[in-house]
């Protein structure tokens, strides 16, 4: 009887635990708001951030070897050739040790000490991103010590030449890799473009001389003096053995570059230790602004100093973000920058009551992605509303560009986008723009500040005989295929009396009229008329010839045989009408 009621006591709880188990459960709501799950994320990922920037060997490796505050240990120049030769394993360069290196790498250990700690911080904010686009390019990544010596990681230095930036590019060289300068900003300023328009041009003198320590030197003096060091050399092609004949500056530039690459990498041993880093470069946001805006308003919405905005964006020389396109853009700690995405509609409100500013569309040549202002292919953009587009198995970027109508430079730009590869999954979004071609339109002083470009003026040229269309280009300073474009020609033939739509950059005094020397022919046109070039026939009479009927018109026998494809030059009879227009 005992052992039949434990049974069923054992049954019954058996029983009562799995039908415990079969019972539904009650749904679990989370009572986590989505804005404050967002903000715990955002908070999560700023803790991590801060922790990996504040990670470093040096503590341990100064510990270990028990230095003392202000300590400038002793280093042997056999131990500083031992740790040059383990660096020359791993980079292309040849980081000889000889005196000339050894010397300076002394002369810095002891009298430059602070500029090296001062670099050895401020390359927390940089050579993550140095390294980036070193990889892009496939160059080696020891050229991130190059900008040590160039600017000392100061973005806003500019030397008593003129080079101005990281990478301390003189105007001229900038403005042929790509970077704009206005009053409001200089690109050569901006570590992101200036790193790239570097990584450019480290790379094109390599491929020139086909060594890296030449393609410092040159970086430095100019492919010019290289050649010419090499010729008095007796051609010969390594740093080493021109370096007698390089300008004196250049002669230490690569054994500073060594120096800074040795100290940057030993600088441990060297009881060098880093000033604090105020950020890091993984802690960095990005923003692009739809409208120009004040820092100051910026500081007001998310209690972010103006000073500080400063630092973390040096290319504006000002604290006004002028609107242009591509969009201006703008960098800040992770928390900051999130805030004002979120705000950013509040942002612009601010704007307008504390400054009156109207949001405007922007004036833009950016079909296809051009930039250049000096085409007809001008159109309006209207800041409109987003979609999202889920990247599918098989999509490119350029196919979704084309699904769109937009480029793919837009869509890497409103996505932060770093490569044209995305993956499969992705959100993309992409703006439903509302795109009006318009005629080039007269420009006047009252709204150039819109654009950073030069100032336009649209003008009607009536072409004169022995005019012809490169005549009239060089004449506005523009190009061939622009005139071709605005007014819709074929082919370079024109006529005499043919009027010509022209967008030029020439100064204006006021409004529509232009301080050039402009013959009484060319008119200016506030209008934005279209013209269309009419046709004009000629009746041929007795006597004629096709070669006088051509000069009769100002036109070249070869313009007129193309205005008729179809008339036999020596065939022609009295009545037969040619086209001279």
């Amino acid at each position: 009887m005992q052992k039949i009621v434990t049974f069923l006591f054992i049954f019954i709880a058996i029983n009562s635990f799995f039908g415990q188990t079969k019972k539904p459960k009650t749904d679990v709501k989370d009572s986590i708001s989505s804005e404050a799950f967002l903000t715990t994320v955002e908070q999560s990922l700023e803790l991590f951030y801060a922790d990996y920037a504040n990670q470093s060997n040096y503590d341990s490796i100064i510990n270990a070897l028990e230095y003392e505050a202000n300590f400038t240990p002793e280093v042997t120049d056999e131990v500083i050739c031992e740790r040059l030769a383990k660096m020359n394993e791993l980079s292309p360069f040849h980081l000889d040790c000889n005196p000339s290196t050894i010397s300076v790498i002394r002369f810095f250990a002891k009298n430059r000490r602070s500029f090296i700690r001062i670099a050895l911080g401020r390359s927390k904010l940089y050579f993550d991103m140095y390294e980036d686009a070193l990889a892009k390019y496939d160059i080696p990544i020891d050229l991130r010590f190059l900008s040590v010596i160039e600017s000392g990681l100061r973005p806003q230095v500019k030397s008593p030449a003129g080079a101005l930036g990281l990478w301390q590019f003189m105007y001229g060289t900038g403005k042929m890799f790509g970077m704009k300068e206005n009053s409001y900003f200089d690109e050569r300023m901006d570590p992101v473009k200036a790193t790239d328009a570097a990584c450019r041009y480290l790379k094109r003198l390599h491929g020139i001389y086909g060594d890296w320590n030449l393609a410092l030197a040159a970086y430095n003096a100019g492919p010019g003096n290289i050649n010419k060091a090499i010729r008095r050399s007796g051609n010969k092609r390594t740093y080493w053995e021109i370096r007698p004949f390089l300008p004196k500056e250049t002669q230490g530039y690569v054994p500073n570059f060594i120096a800074a690459a040795y100290l940057m990498t030993y600088h441990a041993e060297h009881n060098l230790v880093p000033m604090e880093a105020k950020i890091h470069c993984s802690q960095l946001d990005t923003m692009c602004l739809t409208l120009g805006v004040h820092m100051e308003s910026i500081a007001q919405l998310v209690d972010w100093k103006v000073d500080e905005i400063q630092i973390l964006n040096p290319v504006y020389k000002k604290t006004y973000i002028p609107l242009t396109y591509p969009n201006q853009c703008i960098s800040g700690p992770l928390m900051k920058i999130g805030r004002l995405v979120s705000l950013e509609d509040s942002l612009y409100k601010i704007e307008k009551q504390v400054y009156g500013t109207q949001p405007q569309p922007i004036i833009s040549a950016a079909i296809e992605g051009k930039t250049n202002l000096d085409t007809n292919e001008m159109v309006t953009i209207i800041p409109a509303d987003f979609v999202f587009h889920k990247v599918r198995k098989g999509e490119s970027l350029t196919r979704i560009a084309q699904k769109y109508k937009v480029t793919n430079s837009q869509i890497m730009e409103w996505n932060n986008l770093r490569s044209t590869k995305v993956p499969v999954g992705r959100i993309l979004k992409i703006a439903k723009k509302i795109i009006e071609p318009v005629t080039p339109p007269v420009f006047s002083d009252s709204v150039l500040g819109l654009i950073y470009y030069d100032s336009l003026v649209t003008v009607y040229h009536l072409v004169q005989r022995n005019e012809n269309i490169e005549v009239i280009g060089n004449k506005y300073k523009v190009s061939v295929e622009n005139i071709k474009k605005w007014n819709n020609l074929k082919d370079n033939l024109l006529s005499i009396d043919q009027r010509l739509l022209i967008v030029t950059s020439i100064k204006m005094s006021k409004p529509g009229m232009v301080l050039n020397e402009i013959s009484k022919t060319e008119e200016v046109i506030k209008t934005n008329e279209k013209v269309v070039p009419q046709k004009k026939f000629y009746t041929i009479k007795s006597g004629d010839y096709f070669n006088r009927i051509a000069q009769k018109h100002g036109l070249t026998v070869q313009q007129l045989q193309k205005l008729n494809p179809g008339v036999n030059a020596s065939k022609i009879r009295a009545g037969q009408q040619v086209r001279v227009k």
